[in-house]
């Protein structure tokens, strides 16, 4: 039979709507069911955790679907801006800012944006537009718990000096990247069981075949970074991750008292 593909005006929303994720991808959910925040479930399950269970299935199709990934990560990303951003106001405005906000149209701000993206001059925006633009110079965004915005860049800096504070200056700084593409653990974390990891210098596919297999799956490329790191301090540095302190044994730098580390 056709595909029937319905369209309109109005967006779908992605706030629980346990069909939208089977309607977009008919042979991920071949039954039409097991959408995100299903209410009819008997235990809440969160769209975080959902998504994570997907794609560590032992069937591989969601973690190997084109657009599935790019998708939920925008909305869980989106989801984190919503929910994650605050204003900050000095306390001698925060009255008459309060005031203001409620008192600014939507109407009103959709056009000072539309003019700010022109880059219209000041004095071309109307009474009102100024009175908003204005309350922009009053209001700071905080959005310290979205990852990769600036204001959680400036967050991990202040947290970093604090342990500067607390533990003293740290005594090393380096930069930890694996690379998967070059790595056999990687190809066998991958499912290829013809690299054997006893031999000194495994044979591995040529180096097209590796781009092409990082590229199907990241998410097994996130798994060998977090492998990799693991064993690194666990088994270099001497740290216990199941009770977040230094092993009895120490590493090769003795016995660590903290650590602070950050993807970029």
């Amino acid at each position: 039979p056709d595909l029937v593909l319905h369209h309109g005006a109005s967006p779908i929303t992605d706030y629980n709507n346990p069909r939208l994720f089977p309607g977009l991808y008919p042979t991920l959910y071949p039954y039409g069911f097991g959408g995100f925040e299903d209410h009819s479930r008997v235990t809440a399950l969160s769209i975080e955790r959902h998504a994570k269970y997907l794609l560590n299935l032992s069937d591989r199709s969601f973690r190997y679907h084109d657009a599935f990934i790019f998708v939920i990560l925008n909305i869980l990303q989106r989801r984190c801006a919503h929910l994650q951003t605050h204003f900050a106001v000095n306390k001698s405005n925060f009255d008459l800012v309060a005031r203001s906000l409620t008192s600014v149209s939507e109407n009103v701000l959709r056009n000072l944006a539309d003019r700010l993206e022109q880059e219209c001059k000041l004095s071309d925006l109307t009474p009102e537009e100024k009175s908003a633009f204005g309350l922009l110079r009053q209001v700071s965004t905080m959005s310290t718990r979205i990852p990769g915005s600036q204001a959680s860049k400036i967050f991990v800096r202040n947290e970093i000096r604090n342990y500067f504070g607390y533990f003293g200056l740290p005594h090393i700084f380096f930069t930890f990247n694996p690379s998967a593409v070059h790595s056999p653990i990687f190809q066998v974390m991958y499912g290829d069981q013809t690299v054997d990891l006893s031999a000194r210098f495994p044979c591995v596919p040529s180096g097209h075949s590796w781009a092409i297999r990082l590229a199907h799956d990241p998410v097994t490329a996130a798994e060998f970074y977090e492998f990799s790191f693991k064993c690194l301090f666990r088994d270099l540095l001497g740290w216990d991750f199941d009770n977040d302190c230094a092993l009895d044994s120490g590493g090769i730098l003795g016995h660590i008292r903290a650590f602070y580390g950050t993807s970029e």
